[in-house]
């Protein structure tokens, strides 16, 4: 269970994932030692994790897509497992709404993408349907709660 220290940890790390944990400290009127705890605790129940956050259209891939997925009630374990293996899959969500699935796929280039769509997802036993919405642009990217 987190708290509000914990969310002011998160959101401090959010703003630079290299802000040092003494800093933090200070800012938030606590020890380094608390800091150092809580992050611990925060990665290691999951919570949080410290990486980096990229745009992928800036590091040279071409085309990424939001992908929403139907598939069969029966298959949605083995479908989800399935999607979570594939490389070009970033991000993956089930959700409410038309779609089981959400993923965000990245790819090379154009060619990439219709051979990932064509070829690996297609082969998933249990996909009933997929619509694509491709990236024109990220105008927000944000991690910071409310």
């Amino acid at each position: 269970m987190t708290d509000d220290l914990d969310r002011s940890i998160v959101d401090l790390l959010i703003e630079d994932g290299r802000r040092p944990f003494v800093k933090i400290a200070e800012e938030l009127g606590v020890s380094e030692a608390t800091v150092r705890q809580r992050v611990a605790r925060l990665t290691a129940d999951g919570v949080m994790q410290i990486t980096a956050v990229t745009n992928p259209l800036k590091l040279g891939y071409e085309v990424v897509s939001m992908v929403g997925l139907r598939v069969d009630p029966s298959q949605r374990d083995a479908v989800g497992a399935a999607l979570a293996a594939c490389d070009e899959i970033t991000y993956l969500i089930a959700c409410t709404g038309r779609f089981d699935y959400l993923a965000e796929v990245t790819c090379r280039g154009s060619s990439h993408m219709l051979e990932f769509l064509g070829g690996r997802l297609a082969a998933v036993t249990g996909i009933r349907e997929t619509e694509s919405f491709g990236y024109l642009s990220v105008l927000k990217e944000s991690y910071k709660g409310p």
